[in-house]
């Protein structure tokens, strides 16, 4: 018997449901193949039998979560899958264990991105103060570090587990150890190829991540599913991560290794006051991963080592009060001892603080309060807490996260061109992104 073209198969063009079919037909090739006619019927059986559900989420992170909680509990039949063995790794790790969940100062200047506005509506339409209302309703205490930095009492492991329960509660089912393949748009639905095989949705919400600690899974998959429905990318890089210098500064660097200190580090108009850590490799510390995420290759950041401080006045004080004293003893009253230290080698000050000329200890000064260094580069991906760049906002709609050009897509979290400082922003990103998709998927 032959068999004409149908649309009556219309998910016959995915990859699994093409191979299976081609099992079970004997390897029958061509639109007019004979085929027998309980072939055709187990065909129709294999299709029938698809997974089907009205919201599919892609990842199991902060944003994918949190979305499916809320189309979850609107009644949708939602299923969540994610590569890796356990959901909200990120979480589990953040904050020292303790994950910063929140911000109490969010304010769209804490935010990066082609069009940083583009984050306000989902922040003002589920806020910090509702992000911690939740918190405290599952019974998780918490407490407030600084700078309006949330971080729970207990574990990280605490905020999971209210998000795995939210899950369960809303009915939402849960893929783990699941591999993703392509998605596509097939007859008014979305079919999405996984390891466990295909599955129609309705709609879809990409809260993949971004290319951030690629040991824990991270990968661009995200944005290459963007490119695929044709919204354009914004370019990628290593935000709040550590910063790497050439060789000639890391001779001096290596020595102070594990040295911190409070600081002001900027770059440009902005600066950040938190401490500043020296490493092998360069600079860490809250100050120069928030740094990191304005500076480019080619530029310099500046370091200021005593904030708040006349470095100039107080070396000519020390000078008058004790001439005899080295300036590594002065300086060591407001740095770390290795610092001062090096600072009078650099400046070839070895003699007492009373034959050190008035334009010397202001250079000195110069030096402690406007230190311009030029880093080479970042340590990367590897240990960059966030990813800076992702998907375009101007593709997306701000009142649901919606792709404009294709009904039923969504994006949230780290994957979409908004990115937070240091400090719980990017967590209520992923709460609120994920709320607003969570009402409309």
């Amino acid at each position: 018997m032959s068999v004409p073209k149908t649309d009556a198969l219309p998910l016959g063009d995915a990859p699994t449901v093409r191979r299976c079919l081609a099992k079970a037909l004997g390897g029958c090739k061509g639109d007019d193949a004979e085929i027998p006619l309980d072939c055709v019927a187990a065909s129709k059986r294999l299709i029938k039998a698809m997974q089907s559900v009205d919201v599919i989420v892609l990842g199991a992170g902060a944003a994918g979560m949190f979305a499916a909680i809320e189309a979850g509990r609107r009644g949708r039949r939602v299923l969540v899958v994610d590569h890796a063995k356990a959901a909200g790794e990120k979480i589990r790790i953040s904050g020292g264990g303790r994950c910063n969940f929140t911000n109490t100062g969010l304010g769209v200047e804490r935010f990066l991105g082609q069009n940083p506005r583009f984050a306000l509506s989902p922040l003002r339409r589920y806020t910090a103060q509702d992000f911690i209302a939740r918190v405290t309703g599952a019974g998780i205490a918490w407490h407030e570090k600084t700078l309006g930095q949330l971080f729970c009492d207990g574990s990280a492991t605490q905020i999971v587990g209210m998000l795995l329960s939210d899950m369960a509660a809303a009915r939402v089912e849960l893929w783990l150890g699941t591999s993703l393949g392509s998605v596509r748009q097939v007859a008014g639905a979305f079919e999405v190829e996984t390891s466990r095989g295909p599955v129609r949705a309705a709609s879809v919400i990409v809260a993949t991540g971004g290319k951030s600690i690629p040991k824990m899974g991270a990968t661009g998959y995200g944005y290459r599913i963007a490119e695929t429905f044709g919204l354009s990318l914004v370019e990628t890089r290593p935000a709040l991560v550590p910063l790497t210098f050439a060789e000639q500064e890391l001779e001096w660097m290596r020595p102070l290794a594990g040295v911190a200190l409070p600081g002001r580090v900027s770059h440009g108009k902005t600066g950040f006051n938190e401490a500043v850590l020296f490493t092998h490799r360069g600079l860490s510390g809250p100050a120069i991963l928030q740094i990191s995420s304005y500076w480019r290759e080619g530029e310099d950041i500046i370091l200021n080592l005593a904030p708040g401080r006349d470095m100039a006045a107080f070396l000519k004080a020390e000078k008058q009060a004790s001439g005899k004293a080295a300036l590594r003893t002065a300086l060591a009253k407001v740095l770390p001892e290795k610092l001062a230290r090096l600072i009078e080698t650099q400046a070839a000050a070895g003699g007492p603080l009373a034959e050190m000329p008035r334009a010397a200890l202001e250079k000195v000064a110069g030096q402690v309060t406007g230190w311009h260094l030029r880093p080479v580069g970042s340590e990367g991906y590897r240990t960059a807490e966030v990813t800076l760049g992702g998907v375009d906002t101007d593709a997306l709609d701000a009142r649901t996260m919606a792709a404009k050009a294709v009904p039923g897509l969504y994006f949230v979290g780290e994957v979409v061109d908004v990115t937070g400082w240091l400090g719980g922003y990017n967590f209520q990103w992923a709460w609120s992104s994920g709320w607003v998709a969570g009402q409309v998927a």
